[in-house]
């Protein structure tokens, strides 16, 4: 189930403290001193790098918790850029929260983390291209397949308290794999978090918004002001859609920001929007995870 422990860290950074190059990688993002930052009474957490057997094959994750007890899980989604150093980072951040998380290798079939450097830029057209491709490999049939997976090894876990519900949290594509997870196992997904979700509202079949008769899941859709500019009828048929199923659904374009501004090592990273749409995730978990 476990390839390597990592080792236990406390919120002060402790044996397992970031290495260097993770140093440079979320210096880059100008997110260091937030990730740090954290809050007083930070729980001390155990980190591990995991493998999770799917019908697809082996994924490859990285698996924080409280080193203490049992607590509500969280499967958190990169975005295309995948699971590296400045998301492991977010991961141990909401681990300090008292969650156990769970964060995934979206790629697993096709390439093991990191699928790219951590200095790469999505703008570089040979770097583009292999994101795309691997982007393309993932279907709305892979989704439910690996949301079920990842569900059911987070319940084999100790440190996992599988009398509440689960989370689930997600960046760019990751958004709607937030919305495919929590459609895929509504009986155990009870919040879920978008963050410059893309895709979320299409024009196709397999739309994520056409699955919240699905779900049961209270959300939070953080949406950069860039992507309103271009899709400003999206957020309306998110609120239409959940409020047609009496869902609660806390949607808000964050002014100021463009698509991507969340992740640590982002080149557009918004450390004040950004903090403040932590803050409602962190507030949504706490009164929808029971």
């Amino acid at each position: 189930m476990g390839r390597k422990t990592v080792g236990e860290v406390s919120h002060s950074g402790g044996s397992a403290a970031i290495s260097r190059r993770e140093f440079g990688a979320l210096a880059l993002g100008a997110g260091l001193g937030s990730a740090l930052a954290g809050a007083a009474g930070a729980a001390e957490v155990r980190e591990s790098e995991v493998d999770i057997h799917t019908p697809d094959g082996t994924a490859d994750a990285y698996f924080v918790c409280p080193s203490a007890g049992s607590h509500p899980a969280v499967i958190v989604w990169p975005d295309i850029r995948g699971l590296r150093a400045a998301f492991r980072q977010m991961g141990r951040q909401l681990a300090e929260s008292g969650y156990a998380v769970l964060v995934v290798n979206p790629f697993y079939r096709k390439k093991h983390a990191p699928v790219v450097p951590e200095d790469a830029d999505f703008n570089d057209p040979p770097t583009r291209a292999a994101l795309m491709a691997l982007l393309g490999s993932l279907t709305p049939a892979t989704a439910a397949t690996d949301a079920t997976a990842f569900v059911q090894w987070l319940d084999s876990q100790p440190g996992v308290d599988k009398r509440r519900k689960m989370g689930t949290s997600g960046y760019c594509m990751g958004g709607p794999l937030t919305m495919r997870t929590a459609a895929a196992v509504p009986a155990r997904i009870g919040a879920g978090a978008s963050f410059h979700g893309g895709g979320l509202v299409t024009d196709k079949p397999e739309s994520p918004h056409l699955l919240v008769p699905k779900m049961k899941a209270h959300y939070l859709f953080a949406i950069a002001a860039s992507d309103d500019q271009s899709e400003p009828q999206s957020k309306e048929v998110l609120r239409a859609a959940f409020a047609k199923v009496g869902l609660p659904a806390e949607i808000e374009v964050y002014a100021g920001t463009i698509h991507g501004w969340c992740p640590l090592d982002s080149k557009v990273y918004n450390r004040e929007q950004a903090d403040k749409a932590w803050g409602r995730m962190l507030v949504l978990f706490k009164s929808a995870l029971t």
